[in-house]
């Protein structure tokens, strides 16, 4: 055990730990149960109307969200209490906290150097609302790439408010894209995403250029509720869920 720098944010899962200082670990400490059943949401509200014709006219009135249901298996007091005192500290819908879901902590395929010092990067430069951009640093037209249905964050030195995680819907290589548009280079593939992207992301063309993070994307939530309750069994096992919201700051 030594001095640390920051308290943990991350909901103790079977990848990260949490000890009764307070500091979280990835291979350290007691890690937290996994998750008996997940339900996982997304939530775009649209204004839908209509006419006696037939013709139906669509916007988006607010912004998009996800939404996670977490069950988990009756678990004995030493499981059940880091991630009940975890969520008490956030004291009901006061402070956010951060969520890895265990579908999405990985890529569908390996990376290679992709996720270590040689992270996918944007190329240009990415406006707010913008459904597709184009991303760097793919070593081979066909592998190294991510798939429709990753997740992944920005880690944008510029803007780190940037927390929004986004879903890949299609992807554009070298090989397979549009007639008419921009063919991607064999290093690049043009992503399409879900929800549109939320904030504008700057291409710095230098070390602090914006980073693809898809291995562990963190959702930034909060309990859906002020109340956080617990049942005890007569088999003194705790029977808990929790139901969040995914928030930006």
């Amino acid at each position: 055990m030594a001095a640390f720098t920051t308290f943990n944010n991350r909901l103790p899962d079977p990848n990260w730990g949490v000890n009764e200082a307070g500091e979280g670990h990835a291979s350290n400490y007691v890690e937290g149960p996994g998750f008996a059943s997940l339900t996982f949401q997304s939530n775009q509200p649209v204004a839908f109307s209509r006419t006696l014709s037939g013709r139906a006219t669509t916007r988006s009135i607010a912004g998009h969200s996800w939404k996670i249901n977490i069950v988990y298996n009756p678990m004995t007091r030493a499981q059940f209490e880091p991630i009940y005192n975890f969520l008490q500290e956030k004291r009901g819908r006061l402070k956010s906290f951060e969520v890895v879901i265990p579908q999405y902590s990985t890529p569908q395929q390996t990376l290679g150097g992709g996720e270590g010092g040689n992270h996918l990067t944007i190329k240009g430069n990415i406006l707010a609302g913008a459904t597709n951009f184009t991303a760097d640093n793919h070593s081979h037209i066909t592998n190294s790439s991510l798939k429709p249905g990753d997740m992944f964050n920005f880690n944008d030195p510029a803007n780190s408010n940037h927390k929004k995680v986004y879903q890949v819907t299609r992807v554009l290589n070298n090989t397979d894209y549009l007639t008419g548009g921009t063919r991607p280079g064999t290093q690049e593939r043009i992503y399409y995403v879900t929800p549109s992207i939320e904030k504008s992301v700057i291409d710095t063309g230098d070390g602090n250029t914006p980073k693809l993070i898809a291995t562990n994307p963190t959702f930034r939530v909060m309990q859906s509720s002020d109340v956080t309750s617990y049942t005890l069994g007569t088999n003194n096992l705790y029977e808990f869920g929790l139901s969040l919201e995914e928030i930006q700051p």
